[in-house]
């Protein structure tokens, strides 16, 4: 069974992989996109937590989109 974090990766990897015809940089804004769309608030808070946690099974790509999600949270 796949943990959270796991699972939180496997769907940005999967989005990302849908979007790749686009090339890498418009892959990543589309993919930050998305799931700034329809994520819910926790799950987007936990993917920028993990984006530079050692050990993450995250492509450089994905850990750019959970950097963008960081970017745009908003602060307390």
């Amino acid at each position: 069974m796949m943990s959270t974090d796991e699972r939180l990766a496997y769907m940005a990897e999967h989005i990302l992989r849908n979007f790749a015809t686009r090339g890498d940089e418009e892959a990543i804004e589309a993919t930050a996109e998305h799931i700034g769309l329809y994520w819910d608030p926790g799950m987007k808070a936990r993917a920028a937590a993990m984006a530079d946690v050692p050990g993450v099974p995250l492509s450089e790509a994905a850990r750019a989109v959970f950097r963008r999600l960081g970017e745009e949270q908003p602060l307390d």
